[in-house]
């Protein structure tokens, strides 16, 4: 939170890595206890929700790799930034719902998704259309896909979200998940400068804040965050694209029906 200076009600992060998780700041108390969230606090009280699901980036990074060692047995070597950046924009070339493909990144057991065991699918029907933009939009969609789903829960409690921060190491490829992840969320997402950064950055920040407070010279948190640390560059915001957040709608409604073949996975192998 302090990282992306998601402290406000109505703001939340997004934190994507081996895990993903998201957490917004509440205006009120939850109607309801759900298997979905965490209750938990802002460093000053607020209530937070919170979804945190086990598995993130790992096997898109896993596909990556893939590519990556293509690129080298092709005789044309690439850094791995350069194979994301280049599968990352390609994945915009994608058909908005990912042309029917499904991407699971179960790599361990996802509660949310009540799997107790995790096997990584990539899954398509004879109609699917097999690109490679739209298998890495579907890589993309499938690291936000379960986090979706608990997010899908906070609507239906009405909580507001007017807008989400994100960070991580995917949100380095700039304007590419982010722009998928404001169309899966239907809300605008802020990346910063400091995006590739994470909670270490944020743990180190609240030190300087707590020296800062002892010294007199401030007291307030949000104040410290908005006129000191993060009074540079104003980050760039990607709203909602109708068409991505009807695509990923879609490819939300498949993915939670194709959840019976990874639960049959865990079952068979």
């Amino acid at each position: 939170m302090v990282a992306t200076n998601a402290i406000a009600p109505r703001t939340g992060n997004v934190s994507a890595g081996t895990s993903i998780f998201a957490m917004v700041v509440l205006e009120r108390p939850l109607r309801e206890v759900h298997h979905e969230l965490d209750v938990v606090t802002t460093p000053v009280g607020d209530p937070v929700a919170m979804v945190h699901c086990n598995n993130g980036a790992s096997e898109l990074a896993g596909w990556v790799g893939l590519f990556t060692r293509f690129a080298a047995a092709a005789g044309s070597p690439l850094e791995a930034d350069a194979v994301y950046e280049t599968l990352f924009r390609e994945a915009l070339e994608g058909e908005p719902d990912a042309g029917g493909l499904l991407a699971y990144n179960h790599l361990a057991g996802e509660p949310i998704a009540g799997l107790d065991e995790g096997r990584p699918l990539f899954v398509r029907t004879p109609e699917s259309r097999l690109t490679l933009a739209n298998v890495f939009r579907a890589q993309l969609y499938g690291v936000f896909g379960t986090l979706a789903l608990g997010m899908r829960v906070l609507d239906d409690e009405g909580v507001g979200l007017d807008r989400m921060y994100a960070h991580g190491g995917m949100f380095r490829t700039a304007g590419v998940a982010q722009r998928f992840l404001a169309g899966a969320l239907g809300a605008p997402v802020s990346v910063a400068e400091t995006a590739s950064e994470g909670g270490a950055w944020g743990m180190a920040v609240l030190a300087a804040f707590r020296a800062a407070v002892r010294a007199g010279s401030t007291a307030d948190l949000a104040s410290y965050l908005t006129d000191r640390v993060f009074a540079g560059p104003a980050p760039v915001t990607a709203e909602p694209d109708p068409a991505d957040v009807a695509g990923f709608s879609a490819y939300l409604d498949r993915y939670r029906a194709g959840l019976a073949v990874e639960r049959a996975a865990v079952d068979s192998l």
